[in-house]
């Protein structure tokens, strides 16, 4: 987990990425995080890790445990489900990108 010294979170009060629940504050907390996932730079790294190693909880690579759980129902093996979140966060970052 080399990538991890270069992550955006760093610094980052953990529970923010951990939030408790999934209404009222506990969205604003995902959200939040969200907004630290966006910029950093091990993105895919991290997310690529989180569905690697089944992680159930909290926020990594940009996706709450819902997202990740949803995703990999749909995908059906964790592989496919690199490859669709890998290919959806490349849209975005393009996007946010040329907008600048």
């Amino acid at each position: 987990m080399e990538w991890l010294r270069q992550a955006a979170c760093v610094g980052e009060d953990p529970e923010l990425f951990f939030p408790v629940g999934t209404t009222g504050p506990a969205l604003d907390d995902i959200e939040a995080a969200k907004r630290v996932c966006a910029r950093c730079p091990v993105l895919r790294e991290c997310l690529h890790w989180a569905l690697g190693s089944g992680q159930t909880s909290g926020v990594w690579g940009g996706m709450c445990e819902a997202e990740r759980t949803a995703l990999l129902r749909t995908a059906g093996s964790v592989e496919a489900a690199r490859h669709e979140a890998w290919a959806r966060h490349g849209a975005t970052r393009h996007e946010a990108m040329s907008r600048h």
